[in-house]
């Protein structure tokens, strides 16, 4: 029991905070983990411009029809920067 109870002088040091959060991710990010977040980014990504550009084809006469300052596409744009920022995420997740 004696053996498992740090000395007083080295409680004293400073840990380093770089240590720690390198410590905590090899303990709680296993590649499984990592595997099934960036797995759900990027479909989430390609779900979301499947179907908004979908919905955008769908909807493209009441877009036009109704003369909004947003046109088609500033619409397909941003869509485009979602998906991609919800792809990059995803790729973010696995190698970060």
């Amino acid at each position: 029991m004696a053996g498992d109870t740090p000395s007083l002088t080295s409680l004293d040091k400073p840990v380093k905070a770089n240590d720690i959060i390198r410590q905590e991710q090899r303990e709680y990010d296993c590649m499984p983990c990592r595997v099934v977040g960036a797995t759900a980014f990027i479909g989430l990504a390609g779900y979301s411009y499947w179907e908004g550009m979908r919905q955008l084809e769908v909807n493209r006469a009441k877009i036009i029809k109704s003369k909004s300052m947003i046109g088609m596409r500033p619409r397909k744009v941003g869509l485009a920067g979602i998906s991609l920022g919800l792809f990059w995420m995803g790729i973010y997740r696995l190698f970060g």
